[in-house]
This record gives structure tokens, sequence and C-alpha cells, in this order.
């Protein structure tokens, strides 16, 4: 899949699109960052025979399950790409995404911090797909995030090509 957007990339590069070069490199870096950071915090379950010799402190712990977890008040994050047509987008919330998708779009998600998450919060994000404007270039499709019915993050209409994050926080 990267090395595809990497061939993609470098096909830009040699026909010389300035624009689309700049948005096909960023939607790869966001891409790669994205796997990265699902590798990095993914949590596994494991069934298997070894807890049964776990130390008794382990095991107490484990035996409190999830009732133990502190929990933060739920938050209802909305975020939204507008523009027409489908466009690529990824966006970061109870797990990350990435897929194609029909605009205008939203998607609305219930997010309730735990444990660390309540201290140093958890990012929110959407990264638009590329969208005609009007004067036929392409360029970000606008995209805006919403906690709790207030606007926290936007990209100016799609000026500008940053993606649309925020730090929740309780």
């Amino acid at each position: 899949m990267i090395y595809g957007l990497y061939r993609t990339i470098t096909d830009l590069q040699q026909r010389g699109n300035t624009h689309m070069r700049k948005t096909a490199t960023l939607t790869t870096s966001l891409l790669a960052a994205a796997l990265l950071v699902t590798g990095c915090g993914s949590e596994k379950k494991d069934d298997s025979p070894a807890k049964a010799s776990a130390s008794p402190s382990t095991a107490s712990s484990e035996a409190k399950g999830p009732s133990s977890r502190k929990k933060g008040v739920p938050h209802q994050v909305v975020f939204e790409v507008g523009g027409t047509g489908t466009a690529q987008i990824g966006w970061n919330g109870n797990s990350n995404h990435f897929e194609q998708v029909t605009l205008p779009w939203t998607k609305t998600e219930t997010m309730q911090l735990e444990d660390a998450e309540l201290k140093v919060g958890v990012t929110v994000s959407v990264v638009p797909g590329s969208v005609k404007g009007s004067d036929g270039m392409l360029k970000p499709a606008p995209c805006t995030i919403k906690v709790d019915g207030k606007q926290v993050a936007d990209n100016q209409e799609g000026k500008s090509s940053k993606p649309c994050e925020y730090k929740l926080k309780d």
C-alpha cells in the first residue's frame, strides 16, 4: 500500500505537478504516521495458560478488570469533510480509519477517556482528501471537528493544507 503511494508520488514528480505532489506527499506522510500509531497503541488480550502462573499482585489487579479503570465523561466527537464527489480521507477517533467516502461526509463517535488519557488527553483528527477547487486545481477538502456541539478545529474551508486536529481532554 505504501509502495503504491510512493509510486504515485514518483509519477507526479516526473510530471512536475507541484500541487498534486504536495498533496500526495502529505497524504503519504499522514498515512505512514497513522500506521505507526496504530501499531504502537494496540492492546492484545492474551488468554493463554501462562496467565495462571501470574504473581498474586498481578492476578489481583487483573481480577478487578475494567471496573478498576478511571473513566472520564463521555464526549460526542463529530468529524466533517465538505465538498462534492468522492475523496480518500483518514480520521482518528476511537481508532484509526482510512477510506474512500462520498462527500459531504460526517462521522459521529462517542469517546470516553480512561486512565492515563485523563491526564494527557487524546488527539482526534481528520485528514481530508483533495477536491477540485473553483479554479479546477486540486485543494484539500474543507474539514471540521466538533466536540460536544462546539467547533474546535477547522482548516479554513480548505485554505490550509494541515489536517483538522484537536487534543481532547476532560
